[in-house]
C-alpha cells in the first residue's frame, strides 16, 4: 500500500468518525481567528476561547486593537501565556491590517506569512477555514499522528511534514483532515498514550501494536 492509498483510507475513516470537521477556536470574523491562533501557541484552544471574549468586547475591531497599547492587550491575554510577545505580535499585526489592507485579512498565503506573528500553520488555518482554499495545518496533533500512522517517516519539523503531506493528501481534503486529526489526537491517539483498541484506524495504522 502506498502512502497516498493509506492516506485516502485514513481520510475516509476519519470522515465517518468525525463528520463535523470544525476549528476548535471560536470566531465569527477572519481577523479574530488570526488573533486567536496567535494566542493558542502553547495554550489550549478552550482557554483562548474564554480569554478572547473580554478582548473582543473591549476591542471589537482591528482598528481598536491597533489603537490599544501593547500593555493594555497584554493585561487581557496574559492568561494564555507568553503575554508580552503575543500582545506585541497582535498589536503589530492589527496595525498592518489597518494600514495596508483596510482592516481586512488578505486572501493570499504569502501576504499572510508576512504578517507579524503569523507562521505557516496560522496562514494555512486562515486559508482553509476562512477562504476555503487548499490547506494543511501541521500542529502538534497532526505531526504526532501522521508519524504514528505511517504517512510520514520520522519527520518532526512542521514545514517538512506539511510538504510531505501535500504529496499524498488531496488539496480539498487537507484542511478538514487536519481538524479531524485534532479531534482524534485529543480523544483517542493522545500524546501520552494511543488507545489503539478503540481506534477506528486500528486495522490500517502502522503504529498499532498487533
Amino acid at each position: 500500500m502506498t502512502k497516498k492509498q493509506r492516506a485516502a483510507e485514513i481520510i475516509a475513516l476519519l470522515e465517518q468518525e468525525y463528520p463535523l470537521a470544525d476549528c476548535t477556536l471560536d470566531y465569527d470574523e477572519a481577523w479574530k481567528l488570526l488573533v486567536s491562533v496567535r494566542l493558542a501557541a502553547q495554550c489550549t484552544d478552550a482557554r483562548v476561547n474564554v480569554v478572547v471574549k473580554e478582548l473582543y468586547e473591549k476591542y471589537p475591531s482591528p482598528a481598536a486593537l491597533a489603537a490599544a497599547s501593547v500593555e493594555e492587550i497584554e493585561e487581557i491575554v496574559k492568561p494564555c501565556g507568553l503575554g508580552h510577545s503575543k500582545a506585541r505580535d497582535i498589536h503589530k499585526c492589527m496595525n498592518v491590517l489597518v494600514e495596508q489592507y483596510d482592516g481586512r485579512v488578505p486572501e493570499d498565503f504569502d501576504a499572510l506569512l508576512a504578517l507579524p506573528g503569523v507562521g505557516r500553520k496560522s496562514a494555512n488555518l486562515i486559508m482553509g477555514d476562512v477562504f476555503g482554499k487548499p490547506a494543511i495545518v501541521t500542529d502538534t496533533h497532526c505531526i504526532r499522528l501522521v508519524n504514528r500512522m505511517g504517512l510520514v517517516d520520522g519527520i518532526k519539523e512542521p514545514k517538512k511534514v506539511e510538504m510531505a503531506l501535500w504529496k499524498i493528501i488531496p488539496g480539498d481534503k487537507g484542511s478538514d483532515f487536519c481538524h479531524r486529526l485534532v479531534h482524534h489526537g485529543r480523544e483517542v491517539c493522545t500524546a501520552r498514550k494511543a488507545y489503539c483498541e478503540k481506534c477506528v484506524l486500528k486495522d490500517i495504522c502502522k503504529g498499532v501494536i498487533k
